[in-house]
Order: C-alpha cells, then sequence, then structure tokens
C-alpha cells in the first residue's frame, strides 16, 4: 500500500480533530465525559456495521463503515495519551512489529511450503510470547479461554463446545443433549421463583450455553440463526406498522396479537 497518496495526512487530521473534540477549552462536552470504558460498546457496534457492510459489498458503506471503527482506535487512543498511558503511535508500532515476528517466512528466514505451517508457525510464537509451554499451548482450556476472550459469546459457545467435543467430552446422543437442555430449563426457572438476580443469570446463560448445544448437534449457526430471528422479528413488526392506523401504544394486545398473525400471515405468503 503507497502511503504517499494522502493517507498520512487524512490520518493525521483524524487525530487532530479527535484531539480537539476531547480538549477541555472549547471541546465537545459528550467526547470529553467519555471513558475506555464508556467506548466500549460502540466498539463492537462499529465491528459489526463494518463486517454488515462487507456483507453488503457496498464501497462506499465499507469505507465509512471502517472510518467509523478507525475513529474508536484513534479516540481511545487520545484518551489513554491523555493519561500518559501510550499513544497512537505504540498501537501502530506494536501491531507492525508483532506482524513482523509472527511472520518470519515474509520478514525472516523461515520457510513454509503451506498455509497450515503459516498457522502453526504463527501459534508457535504466540505461546512463545506469553510465555506458554508446549504442554500449555496443547491443553484444550488455553484456546477455550482464547474464545472466551475475544469472541461474541455465541459464537464463543459454538467454538468452545466444538472443541471440547473434539477432545472427548460429548454426549453419546442427542436425548442426552436433550435431557441437559430440560435440566437447565428446570433450573432457570427455580432460579427465577427463589434465587438472587445474579444465580438467574447464570441459570440463564447454562440454558442458552445448552441450546447451543442442540444447534450443534443439528448443524445449526446459532449466530446466524438468532440473527435470522431478528431481521423476521424486524419484518413483522414493520408490516405491523403498515397495517396500524394509530400508535401501538392505543391497542390492546390482543389487537396487537391480531395485527402480529396478519404481518406474519401475509409475509409467509409473499
Amino acid at each position: 500500500m503507497n502511503l504517499n497518496n494522502g493517507a498520512l495526512e487524512a490520518l493525521q487530521k483524524l487525530i487532530e480533530v479527535v484531539a480537539k473534540l476531547r480538549n477541555p477549552d472549547g471541546g465537545c462536552p459528550w467526547d470529553l465525559e467519555q471513558t475506555p470504558q464508556t467506548l466500549t460498546p460502540y466498539v463492537i457496534e462499529e465491528a459489526y456495521e463494518v463486517v454488515d457492510a462487507i456483507k453488503s459489498g457496498d464501497k462506499n458503506a465499507i469505507a465509512e463503515e471502517l472510518g467509523d471503527l478507525l475513529l474508536q482506535v484513534v479516540l481511545q487512543a487520545q484518551i489513554a495519551s491523555e493519561y500518559g498511558q501510550f499513544s497512537l503511535k505504540e498501537v501502530a508500532e506494536g501491531i507492525s512489529q508483532k506482524l513482523i515476528r509472527r511472520h518470519p517466512h515474509v520478514f525472516g528466514d523461515t520457510y513454509v511450503q503451506s498455509v497450515d505451517e503459516v498457522r502453526q508457525n504463527w501459534e508457535q510464537i504466540k505461546a512463545a510470547e506469553k510465555g506458554e509451554s508446549t504442554h500449555e499451548q496443547a491443553l484444550p482450556s488455553t484456546k477455550l479461554s482464547e474464545y472466551a476472550k475475544k469472541l461474541p459469546p455465541l459464537t464463543a459457545a459454538m467454538k468452545i463446545s466444538k472443541k471440547a467435543a473434539g477432545v472427548g467430552f460429548e454426549w453419546e446422543n442427542i436425548d442426552g443433549v436433550w435431557k441437559t437442555f430440560t435440566e437447565e430449563l428446570a433450573e432457570f426457572k427455580q432460579a427465577l421463583a427463589c434465587e438472587t438476580p445474579q444465580q438467574q443469570e447464570a441459570e440463564f446463560g447454562d440454558v442458552l450455553f445448552s441450546l447451543v448445544q442442540l444447534a450443534r448437534w443439528n448443524n445449526i449457526d446459532p449466530a446466524q440463526a438468532l440473527q435470522g430471528a431478528n431481521h423476521k422479528f424486524i419484518q413483522r413488526l414493520k408490516k405491523m406498522e403498515e397495517f396500524a392506523d394509530r400508535p401501538f401504544s392505543d391497542y390492546t394486545s390482543a389487537e396487537l396479537e391480531a395485527l402480529w398473525q396478519r404481518a406474519k400471515k401475509q409475509l409467509l405468503a409473499s
């Protein structure tokens, strides 16, 4: 990539804009009250919007969403620099050094013959950087911990269950999976009746995890299935809005249910 086309100047401009937004003297009140923690949801949201734009194939949307994601990187670095922790310079240098270190077949004299060898080298170098032994790296819990830390919960649950099944921690048949789901659902109901909110949340998590197991056994992608359900709900709600002649708040529950069923029927027929 040739950065002589103004990319560095554009990036510097963005850094200056973000710094001005964070300047106590004339900056933006909203930006000034943000912390790394309050901005975390936006990092996740913008990453998902980038993925959605890429799926759409719209080059303008992709460029815009990448810009929104880049803003989150620059903003996090700006806040960190204000506290004397690190700057965008350290962020860029760090990732450059990591890429060079983990690609000895490109920047060094290592020879590889396949993509699998590239992956193996990457994992070995990564383990060495973290001070992990070969034994620790080979433990299933090591990889599972990475999934839990780095992936969206639903995706992580699927990968965790696949990895566990791959090392033999698996039910003999799907009847065992259904039995586990039934047990977890009963425990969740019990928690709702007499346990603390924390315990209720924990039991609900167990129900979700058991549902992921059912999805895996039936070759269903739970994240994709949920995304489909989200879109379907929105489509039905939009159709209800077309049928409605007044705000939903003016309808009774029975009337809203009738609108829902009407919308569902029409969408199924289309």
